[in-house]
């Protein structure tokens, strides 16, 4: 099965300098003017997901709570850490999130249009499973 997490948004080039240039994925595709959508593709090559963004003239309406989030697993720990320091030095705010755990096993802080992504080293899921 492959995934693609589809997300519409107002600004395109911030939220691709965002994934792109500090959290480290890549930018794989776009389009333009298809049914009035323009849009791009962003994550790993040769992985089964991505993450479209796509913006159209109707204005995004993200509604979700303080519990909705993506959690991201650096591979290792220097990754995790270079991470922080990247997100730290683009003045990117850690936020406290709602639930205890992700504050005991990383970092929570708002990407460009509001939605809370989690960086948490990967001993975290290895406890999590265990």
């Amino acid at each position: 099965m492959f995934l693609r997490v589809a997300r519409h948004t107002d600004d395109l080039v911030r939220i691709s300098n965002f994934y792109v240039n500090i959290l480290g994925f890549e930018f794989l595709g776009d389009f333009q003017n298809h049914n009035n959508y323009e849009g791009v593709f962003i994550g790993k090559s040769g992985l089964d997901w991505h993450f479209e963004f796509t913006k159209s003239e109707e204005k995004a309406n993200h509604t979700f709570d303080k519990d909705d989030v993506i959690v991201l697993y650096p591979k290792s720990i220097l990754d995790y850490d270079e991470l922080i320091n990247k997100l730290m030095y683009n003045n990117i705010s850690m936020i406290t999130s709602n639930n205890p755990f992700w504050n005991e096993n990383g970092k929570m802080f708002l990407d460009p249009d509001g939605y809370r992504i989690v960086l948490s080293p990967l001993k975290a899921i290895i406890s999590e499973i265990n």
